[in-house]
C-alpha cells in the first residue's frame, strides 16, 4: 500500500516487461516516513542493453497511474532467490532499505 492506494507489485511488473531493455524485474515496497511505502524496482537489463532509471519513469508515466510508478529502480546483475529458484523479495527489501538508509518506522 503506497499513500493508502493499494499497489500490485505483479501489475507493475507486467506493464514493465513491455519495455525492450528489461529482461527480469521484481517490483517490492520500502519504507517511508510520509506514505508508510514507496514502490522500489531492481531490474536485470537484457544482453547488450541499456537503460537509465528515468527512462523507466518515463515508461512507466506513460501508461499506469501515478501512484504506482516506482520512485526507486535499481539495475543489478540478479535477485536474491532461493537454490530452489523463489524470489526472495524480503531480502531485497532489506538491501534496498539499507542502501538508501531507509528504516521501519
Amino acid at each position: 500500500m503506497r499513500g493508502g492506494e493499494n499497489v500490485y507489485p505483479r501489475e507493475i511488473e507486467e506493464y514493465l516487461y513491455r519495455h525492450p531493455a528489461i529482461g527480469m524485474v521484481q517490483v517490492f515496497g520500502v519504507p517511508d516516513d510520509r506514505t508508510g511505502e514507496e514502490i522500489a524496482v531492481w531490474m536485470v537489463l537484457r544482453e547488450g542493453r541499456e537503460a537509465t532509471a528515468e527512462e523507466i519513469i518515463d515508461f512507466c508515466r506513460v501508461q499506469i497511474a501515478h501512484f504506482k510508478i516506482p520512485r526507486y529502480v535499481e539495475f543489478v546483475d540478479d535477485v536474491h532467490m532461493t537454490v530452489t529458484g523463489k524470489v526472495q523479495k524480503f531480502r531485497m527489501r532489506e538491501a534496498m532499505a539499507e542502501k538508501l538508509g531507509l528504516s521501519e518506522t
